[in-house]
């Protein structure tokens, strides 16, 4: 088939959070029957390769705050500082679905959290993750007061036009690791959370990052992320607005799109070093754009694997999420043959969504 897009009727989507990494699949379902040897020799082998261990350990926390399987691991052995790190990315898991599920000890979680977290960084001071999992709990302060949120998380950047933030948690991690993805993700979801906060602060970060992001890197991704959520948000409050399910098609969110394609698509040179759910946001944001031709190259990269998100942002329930992705694909796939599509996105947000 042209441009190596699958049929659509061969397309079985395969949802699992280890993505293209092979190895991390296994050590995810050692960690989901409670063996634990398998997570300590994954991250052992990933060294400092600290981009790798990143992405890894955000998998594994989340599978493993399931259970109480690095307890047990820190348990046989208390000086790894392997299962030190793991109990912070496991701590804030416990942290964060606390607050969603508005736990009366959420506070209590919160900081108990942030404890083990900065514990970890005393620990391992060369390893970014302690850092990256501070930034995580950042979003969960949502004072619409500035003045009360923690001091931290209202630092004046160094750039003028920048939003107040965690400037200085996120200098710690680029100190390790410059660049880090899942950094730069938790801080556009600090904007994104404030209480009051209008999308404009958001998208003056993601500006901020791809003005200075360097080819090959998933920073380029990040506006796509960005521009989901400002739509979720305007639909949220009641929009009407003709020309909102037009974005996409239009500069800067088209410009954004395919400086994304060029610079972070076509530069990765490690199929299994790219993020299954930047291509879905990727191949979302070419659909949406009409770019038909590009979004069916990313979709053939993306092979079965698929990811709910941003497709269950923008379908009409969350539940169409996988309706909505075939559509799309079928579209492109239209396209791969010349076809022009007959209908282009159709698109809804659901605000109350959240991922799994």
């Amino acid at each position: 088939m042209r441009r190596g897009l699958s049929s659509s009727g061969d397309f079985q989507p395969v949802y699992d959070p280890a993505g293209f990494d092979a190895e991390l699949r296994v050590a995810v379902e050692e960690v989901a029957v409670g063996r634990w040897i398998g997570m300590r020799d994954l991250l052992r082998r990933t060294g400092r390769d600290w981009a790798l261990r990143t992405s890894r350990s955000q998998v594994l926390g989340a599978a493993a705050a399931r259970s109480d399987v690095v307890r047990l691991w820190l348990r046989e052995e208390p000086e790894s500082v392997d299962a030190v790190v793991m109990q912070a990315r496991v701590a804030v898991q416990w942290a964060v679905r606390a607050h969603r599920r508005g736990h009366r000890d959420a506070g209590w979680w919160e900081e108990e959290a942030r404890r083990v977290c900065r514990a970890a960084a005393q620990r391992v001071p060369l390893d970014p993750v302690p850092w990256v999992c501070l930034l995580a709990l950042a979003s969960l302060d949502t004072a619409v007061d500035v003045e009360r949120r923690r001091p931290e998380h209202r630092i004046v950047p160094r750039e003028p036009l920048l939003p107040i933030g965690p400037w200085g948690l996120l200098d710690r991690v680029n100190e390790r690791d410059p660049g880090n993805r899942e950094a730069y993700h938790h801080v556009l979801r600090f904007f994104q959370a404030q209480a009051g906060s209008a999308c404009a602060p958001a998208i003056d970060f993601v500006r901020w990052v791809t003005s200075w992001a360097p080819d090959g890197s998933p920073l380029l991704v990040l506006p796509a992320y960005a521009h989901v959520e400002r739509y979720r948000a305007q639909v949220a409050q009641g929009s009407r607005d003709p020309l909102l399910r037009r974005q996409w098609v239009a500069d800067p969110v088209l410009r954004d799109t395919l400086r994304a394609l060029t610079g972070w698509f076509d530069h990765a040179a490690i199929r299994g070093a790219r993020s299954v759910r930047d291509l879905s946001y990727l191949a979302h944001a070419l659909w949406a754009g009409c770019q038909y031709d590009q979004a069916g190259r990313v979709f053939a990269a993306l092979g079965q694997h698929a990811d709910k998100l941003p497709w269950a942002y923008v379908a009409e329930t969350p539940e169409l999420a996988e309706t909505e992705l075939r559509r799309a694909r079928l579209q492109c796939e239209a396209a791969s043959y010349g076809d022009k599509p007959r209908a282009g996105p159709r698109w809804r947000a659901t605000p109350a969504y959240r991922p799994q």
